[in-house]
C-alpha cells in the first residue's frame, strides 16, 4: 500500500505546476547552438537583487513562461558582478575587479559588452547570437508571455514600428490567467 502510495505521489507532482526553466551556462548554450539551433535568453542577475529573486520565483518558474523557455530557448544564467571568465564572439570577458561578496563587485566585462545597465536584465539572442532585444527590469509573467511568444516564433521579425507592437501585443492571447 506505501509503495503504490509513493508512485502515486511521484507521478502526480509533474501535475502540481512545480515547472524549472533548464538554465546552463553561455558556453554550454552556445555549444548546444551547434547541434540544435535555438534562440538564448540570457537572464542578466546579482545575489543581492530581490527583484532578479522574484523574476526566479514568479517569472521564471511559472509553469507556461518556463514551458515557452524550455522548448524554444537555451536559457542562461549570468552573474551580472560575478567573477566568471566568458569566451563570447571571439573576446575574454573577466571582472578584474571582483570582491567576492566582502564588497561591492563592479560590472563584469561581459554585462558592459551586452549593455546592462541595470538588473535583472534578461537578453534575447538569435540562432546565430546576434541580439534581438532586451527587457529590463521586473516583470510578472503575463507581461513577459507576448514577448517569449513573439521572440520564440520569429514575429519579431514583422514587427518594424511602435503601432505594429501595439497591435500584436492588442491581438495577443494569453495562455496565463490573472
Amino acid at each position: 500500500m506505501k509503495k503504490t502510495l509513493t508512485i502515486l505521489i511521484l507521478l502526480l507532482i509533474p501535475c502540481l505546476g512545480l515547472a524549472q526553466v533548464h538554465w546552463m551556462t553561455l558556453a554550454q548554450a552556445v555549444e548546444a547552438q551547434k547541434k540544435e539551433p535555438k534562440k538564448i535568453i540570457i537572464d542578466f542577475y546579482a545575489d543581492w537583487c530581490a527583484p532578479c529573486k522574484e523574476m526566479e520565483s514568479k517569472t521564471y518558474n511559472h509553469p507556461e513562461i518556463a514551458k515557452i523557455i524550455n522548448e524554444n530557448f537555451y536559457a542562461v544564467k549570468f552573474e551580472s558582478d560575478g567573477n566568471s571568465i566568458v569566451n563570447f564572439m571571439g573576446h575574454r570577458f573577466t571582472n578584474p575587479d571582483y570582491k567576492g561578496k566582502k564588497g561591492k563587485s563592479t560590472l563584469h566585462q561581459f554585462s558592459k559588452y551586452m549593455n546592462i545597465n541595470m538588473i535583472p536584465t534578461m537578453v534575447f539572442l538569435d540562432e546565430k547570437t546576434d541580439p534581438i532585444t532586451s527587457l529590463s527590469g521586473f516583470l510578472k509573467a503575463k507581461e513577459v508571455e507576448p514577448y517569449f511568444t513573439m521572440i520564440a516564433s520569429n514575429e519579431y521579425k514583422a514587427i518594424k514600428s511602435r503601432q505594429e507592437w501595439e497591435t500584436y501585443q492588442k491581438k495577443f492571447r494569453s495562455k496565463i490567467k490573472d
